[in-house]
C-alpha cells in the first residue's frame, strides 16, 4: 500500500487542485490512499475535505484520510501523521503541487525496480502557465538564483543520489516507512511556520537517514509540478528568498568549518553590494541586489550555527556560487 501524505495550512484550493491530478493519474496495482494533515487551518479545509469524503466512494475517487493537527508548523504536522502511516510506502506531496498523470505508477515501478533503496526522489518541476516575468528563464550571466519557485532536477536517468551530488528536499519524496521510525522526528526548530519563507526540516531528515546508512534513488519519471505564485515573481520576494534559503543551507551545511563567519564573506558582501549601487540595467541590478541578500543569509546561517551547532551530516551538495 501506498500513502499519500499531504500538510496543509489554509491553501485549500490548491489542496484541491493537488487531489484533482491524483485522481486524474493512472493507479497503480497497488492500493493508494491519501492521507491529509490539516495544520491550524482557518479557512473551510475540515469542510471541503469532509465533502470530499462523502463523495469518494460514489466517484471512485482515491480514499482520504484527514487529521487535524492544532499546533502551528509543517513539522508538526508531519509528525503527528507519522503515526498514523500503515502503507509500506509513504510519498510526500505538497499542497501546492500537482502530479504527473504517470506519477502514481512510476512511484509503484520505482519500488519494484529498486528494492534496496530506502529513500526515493523525483523531479520538481515549476507549472509554468505563460504569465511570469520573462526574467525568469533567463540564463544568462544574470540568472536570478535561487528563483522563488523550487526546482529539482538530476536529468533523464536513474542514480544513486549522496550528499555531494545533491540533497533533495520533502516536495517530492517517497520513502519504505520503516525508515520513518529509523531516522526519527522532522525537527520543529527548522520547519515553516504557515506560509513563511523558512523551512529545512526535510533536508535536515533526509541527511540524517543517508547518515545512518539509507540508499537514495533518483527516479526521473516521478515528476510533480510546483504551482507558480507570480505575485511571488517580485523583487522584494526574491530577496527575501535568497536571504532565507541561504541561511539555512549555510545552517545544515556540515562541511563548514566552526560557527564564525569567515573573512572572505565580508569582501564578497562589500562586492556584490558595490555592483548592486553602481549596477546599469534592471536584469544587472536585480540579479546582484540577490546576491547581496544572499551573503547576508550566509551570515545568518553562521550566526544560527553559532545558538546550535548542526549535526554532523555528511556533506552537503555544493550550491552554485554560494562561496564565489
Amino acid at each position: 500500500m501506498l500513502t499519500i501524505l499531504i500538510c496543509t495550512h489554509n491553501r485549500v484550493d490548491l489542496l484541491e487542485r493537488v487531489l484533482v491530478s491524483l485522481n486524474a493519474a493512472k493507479r497503480p496495482a497497488m492500493p493508494v490512499r491519501i492521507l491529509v494533515a490539516v495544520n491550524a487551518c482557518t479557512d473551510d479545509t475540515l469542510a471541503r475535505m469532509q465533502a470530499y469524503q462523502s463523495q469518494q466512494a460514489d466517484k471512485d475517487w482515491l480514499p482520504l484520510h484527514m487529521i487535524e493537527v492544532p499546533t502551528p508548523g509543517k513539522s508538526h504536522a508531519l509528525n503527528r501523521a507519522i503515526p498514523e502511516i500503515e502503507a509500506e510506502l509513504v510519498a510526500f506531496v505538497d499542497d501546492d503541487h500537482r502530479v504527473d498523470e504517470n506519477y502514481l505508477v512510476a512511484v509503484e515501478q520505482a519500488a519494484l525496480i529498486w528494492p534496496d533503496a530506502g529513500l526515493y526522489c523525483g523531479r520538481i518541476l515549476p507549472d509554468w502557465d505563460g504569465t511570469e516575468p520573462a526574467w525568469v528563464h533567463d540564463e544568462g550571466p544574470y540568472r536570478i538564483y535561487p528563483l522563488p519557485v523550487p526546482r529539482f532536477d538530476l536529468g533523464d536517468v536513474s542514480r544513486a543520489v549522496t550528499p555531494e551530488l545533491a540533497i533533495p528536499g520533502g516536495g517530492n519524496l517517497f520513502l519504505r516507512t520503516d525508515w520513518l521510525g529509523r531516522v526519527g522526528l522532522f525537527s520543529t526548530d527548522l520547519g515553516p511556520t504557515g506560509h513563511d519563507l523558512g523551512g529545512s526540516e526535510d533536508m535536515d531528515w533526509v541527511l540524517r537517514a543517508l547518515q545512518l546508512g539509507a540508499h537514495l534513488q533518483y527516479i526521473p519519471d516521478v515528476v510533480q509540478y510546483h504551482y507558480v505564485d507570480t505575485g511571488r515573481l517580485t523583487l522584494p520576494y526574491i530577496i527575501k528568498k535568497a536571504y532565507k534559503r541561504t541561511a539555512s543551507t549555510v545552517f545544515l551545511d556540515p562541511s563548514l568549518q566552526g560557527c564564525k563567519a569567515p573573512r572572505y564573506l565580508y569582501r564578497k558582501l562589500a562586492g556584490y553590494a558595490f555592483a548592486a549601487l553602481t549596477a546599469v540595467g534592471e536584469a544587472r541590478r536585480r540579479f546582484y541586489l540577490v546576491r547581496t541578500a544572499a551573503t547576508l543569509g550566509e551570515f545568518a546561517g553562521y550566526r544560527q550555527r553559532g545558538k546550535r551547532c548542526p549535526p554532523a551530516h555528511t556533506a552537503l551538495a555544493h550550491q552554485p556560487d554560494r562561496n564565489a
